[in-house]
């Protein structure tokens, strides 16, 4: 079997790619409108959902990025792990029932016409479309370089594909996303997370148990290999150091009720009191689905240190390299088809958010007019955006983990204080909210484009959602307070 490792872990993505395109044939059947393409209709039950939460939360980040930084700095990946299932917790804390009662209540299609109906404000509710838009083109970019990488490696293995350019990856993988987003929108997304969503979870499980038995001695030989080469990526911090874990920490944490493809799904559910099951569920599949991020990377690490795997090219290229060599190939094409799934479902996600964005928020909530034959420009929309995303993959050095932070940290500062503040302080007003984003994405900006490296190696998106949150309080109680809608305020006091 083991000669025919390649085809039989090419076999199933190519089975998962034509799965995708049924998927969404089906999806168009039941996409009539705008909100079917951008809610699936709200009316999602409550396994679907806490699918889609933590599915859209690993995705190609957690697939590729995750097992690449653990490979690359150690045990710092670790915190991303756990600061992720903590802000989890917090964000159905402060958004599970509100966001959807809001969202019912004012009958809105997206996370900027909830903040419009929160602050009263269209402007503000625009203002945040724009602001989203940076968020959504590079973590669309993470997931389609994460999917091209994947398939160019795997293309490698096979002797009549193998002089396939990373370029015809990028275009190949783009089209198919672009075909099954096109035709079924959030309804092809969601549906596509629950069956993905159970794939993951059993075959992290399997994976772990695959990692944990590469080397005789297991993770024990393992850790006792990367600690002889170098000491400071097996120490609690890894090799990022304390303050910049914590910082990293803090960016996760918090930033999870900031990441519109997750939390909007938390309106699409059938009853507001849904919340309250999504938890734990949601809380259950990242962590089990995660063990695949951590054992992958240090198994990685530690055969490439005690000379059983030649050094990989790119940290990225931790998970194809363990799963096409170490794991069993049936085992290999479940997770590769998974680790598509995840890709395809969440990218789905973001180009339904950025086509939302512009064809929806932005005239309906700043010109005050609304595109006729919406569902069209919503498709088309789609398109541009995919394209725009797969070139900056295509031109970004960064690895996928760097980018996934990255994006990360431009949701958060747009929408943590705005929607997870917002929605549980009274006293929120809408200039707190446009001066705190405006004043988090100028630093971040200026942060990043001046290459300014903070002390101890402190995130600098972390550092800006320290500013953004800062001058929402601040500019919040030094200015008069807002009026409220008389039920929007009765929904904020619950």
């Amino acid at each position: 079997m083991l000669e025919y490792r390649p085809y039989i872990v090419f076999a199933c993505i190519l089975i998962y790619m034509v799965m995708c395109i049924v998927v969404g044939l089906w999806a168009m059947q039941r996409t009539k409108n705008t909100s079917d393409f951008f809610m699936a209709g709200r009316h999602l039950g409550v396994f679907v959902t806490s699918a889609a939460v933590f599915a859209s939360t690993m995705s190609g980040f957690g697939f590729v990025g995750g097992p690449g930084i653990a490979y690359k700095n150690g045990t710092s990946s670790f915190w991303m792990m756990v600061s992720i299932s903590i802000g989890m917790c917090i964000m159905f804390f402060l958004l599970g029932k509100r966001l959807r009662l809001l969202a019912g209540l004012t009958d809105s299609l997206s996370v900027p016409e909830v903040v419009a109906a929160r602050y009263k404000s269209n402007r503000t509710g625009g203002l945040m479309a724009i602001a989203l838009l940076p968020g959504v083109l590079i973590y669309l970019a993470v997931q389609i370089k994460a999917m091209a990488v994947v398939l160019f490696d795997l293309l490698q293995d096979l002797s009549w594909a193998s002089n396939v350019s990373i370029e015809w990856c990028f275009v190949l993988c783009c089209s198919v996303l672009v075909f099954y987003c096109v035709t079924g929108g959030m309804v092809a997304s969601v549906y596509t997370d629950f069956i993905q969503g159970i794939i993951m979870v059993g075959a992290a499980l399997l994976v772990f148990y695959a990692a944990m038995t590469t080397l005789d001695g297991g993770f024990s030989e393992m850790a006792q290999i990367i600690t002889q080469d170098d000491p400071e990526s097996m120490q609690p911090w890894g090799t990022l150091g304390m303050i910049s874990c914590l910082s990293i920490y803090f960016i996760m944490a918090l930033g999870v009720c900031g990441q519109p493809h997750v939390i909007s799904k938390l309106m699409m559910t059938k009853k507001p009191e849904d919340s309250r099951h999504l938890l734990p569920l949601s809380l259950a599949g990242f962590m089990l689905s995660a063990i695949l991020w951590v054992s992958i990377g240090i198994t990685m690490r530690a055969m490439v240190v005690g000379d059983f795997h030649q050094p990989l090219v790119n940290a990225d290229e931790a998970s194809s390299a363990f799963l096409t060599q170490y794991a069993h190939p049936l085992l290999a094409g479940v997770v590769f088809a998974g680790l598509f799934a995840a890709i395809m479902s969440t990218a789905d996600s973001f180009l339904n958010i950025g086509a939302a964005a512009i064809v929806n928020d932005v005239p309906k909530l700043l010109f005050k007019r609304q595109l006729n034959n919406e569902l069209l420009w919503a498709r088309i929309m789609t398109v541009l955006i995919a394209v725009g995303a797969a070139l900056i993959a295509y031109f970004a050095e960064d690895t996928v983990a760097m980018l996934g932070v990255m994006g990360w940290s431009a949701f958060a500062i747009a929408f943590v204080p705005t929607v997870a503040l917002g929605l549980n302080w009274r006293r929120a007003n809408r200039l707190g909210a446009e001066l705190s984003v405006l004043a988090g994405f100028v630093v971040y900006g200026i942060l990043f484009f001046k290459e300014i490296a903070l002390p101890f190696n402190f995130h600098p998106g972390a550092f800006s959602l320290l500013v953004t949150v800062t001058v929402f309080f601040l500019v919040s109680i030094a200015t008069p307070p807002d009026v409220i809608d008389r039920d929007v305020e009765e929904l904020l006091e619950l």
